[in-house]
């Protein structure tokens, strides 16, 4: 049958598949730990991708592939439908990877030894991006409040105006925000866009996490707000993180504005590889008859955020977590616990949970750990339960006066 006929889809998000002792980067760098921490899920792909990719092994041939109009067409008319966002085919840059894009965003934009600006606790490709290109980096930090043991992250209107400088010619944004979560407002996303402009500054925005909205969120892309400030725009999005297809390496860039567009792809020429068919197969199928999964994926990960959120407020003293409207990946905060040196190795070494480190994320990251909640909820479970067995002999943290917080979001 061919892969674009419907394909009855009741995925099993319970079932955890074989991943152990296979080619998994999750399930081997750390061993016999349980593995939530790389941006990777535990859940199959969906049917109609698998089905897809079956259809094109079949050909046989791997000769060097082209993007199919048709997946321009498609992503042109999802940027319609979703955003009211007027993108056209010759719009788009396909790139074998996100984390590539930011890359090649900082050897585009500027000159060596000028300044990129990121925002953080922040994925840390952000961090190491410019000086890979010969750029400094730069950092604000995102504002945090506590709600009843909940983090709550903001942005930052004179942390961030305060790290610029005449030097400055790009800004890298994470919406929706990788670690912490966040889907930002509009309102939040129209003063970034004034600092932009005032400042004259290109902004690089990572969206890849756009389609994993928690709660009925709303994503806006920046370049959406306006078509001036489209017009310094270069937003890098893909189905890998959406479909759990990151090993095929398929994503895209979206520049509006033809010169930057032409200084990117002068960036990259010569060094980044076209994406390979079955990634563009991938993503095609994906795109055109995968929002039927992702629905039934939305509804469990939300299922896993609560009882994350949940299970650290009651049974992890002194760890504060976000609550993410977006993505699937809570921080936790461990400032406020016992937990001697490094949270992340603490885990690792007395629970036997692999988590990411929250140093690696930048100013604001120390004692914090990424948990990554893309799985089965009774691996989750296991997981969880053995963090508060490791915390079961630490003393109990002392906690600061809850009135200097703030106690509800209104």
């Amino acid at each position: 049958m061919p892969h674009n006929k419907a394909i009855a889809m009741h995925p099993d998000f319970d079932r955890l598949p074989i991943r152990r002792h296979t080619d998994s980067l999750k399930w081997h760098r750390y061993g016999d730990a349980l593995p939530l921490w790389v941006a990777d899920m535990d859940f199959p792909a969906p049917e109609p991708v698998l089905a897809a990719l079956h259809e094109r092994v079949a050909q046989g041939v791997f000769g060097y592939g082209a993007p199919p109009d048709k997946l321009s067409e498609v992503l042109c008319a999802r940027m319609a439908d979703r955003y009211r966002w007027a993108v056209v085919p010759e719009q788009i840059v396909y790139l074998p990877g996100l984390v590539c894009g930011l890359n090649i965003a900082c050897r585009a934009v500027g000159e060596p030894g000028d300044e990129v600006l990121v925002q953080t606790p922040v994925y840390p490709p952000f961090l190491s991006a410019p000086e890979h290109q010969e750029r400094r980096l730069v950092t604000a930090e995102l504002s945090t409040e506590l709600y009843d043991g909940r983090l709550y992250y903001t942005f930052d209107d004179d942390a961030f105006a305060a790290a610029m400088s005449p030097r400055t010619r790009l800004f890298i944004l994470c919406n929706p925000h990788n670690p912490i979560g966040r889907v930002f407002t509009v309102n939040e996303l129209t003063r970034l866009a004034a600092h932009c402009e005032r400042h004259d500054l290109t902004i690089c925005s990572d969206e890849i996490h756009c389609d994993l909205l928690l709660d009925g969120r709303q994503h806006t892309p920046l370049a959406a707000l306006n078509p001036d400030i489209a017009w310094r725009c270069i937003t890098l999005m893909a189905p890998s993180k959406t479909f759990n297809i990151p090993g095929l390496g398929a994503s895209f860039a979206i520049i509006q504005n033809p010169q930057l567009r032409r200084r990117f792809k002068q960036a990259l020429r010569g060094i980044v590889p076209d994406v390979n068919v079955l990634g563009l197969t991938a993503a095609l199928a994906a795109y055109q008859h995968g929002d039927e999964w992702l629905q039934s994926l939305l509804r469990y990960l939300t299922a896993n955020r609560d009882y994350v959120v949940n299970f650290a407020l009651q049974h992890l003293p002194g760890v504060r977590v976000t609550v993410p409207e977006a993505t699937y990946l809570a921080w936790l905060d461990c400032w406020g616990t016992a937990i001697p040196g490094n949270p992340h190795e603490f885990f690792l070494q007395n629970a036997g949970v692999a988590l990411n480190d929250g140093a690696a994320f930048g100013p604001g990251g120390e004692q914090c750990v990424r948990l990554n909640f893309g799985c089965p909820q009774a691996l989750l479970a296991e997981a969880l339960e053995c963090m508060q067995g490791a915390m079961a002999d630490l003393p109990l943290p002392a906690f600061e006066e809850e009135d200097a917080w703030p106690q509800s979001l209104n």
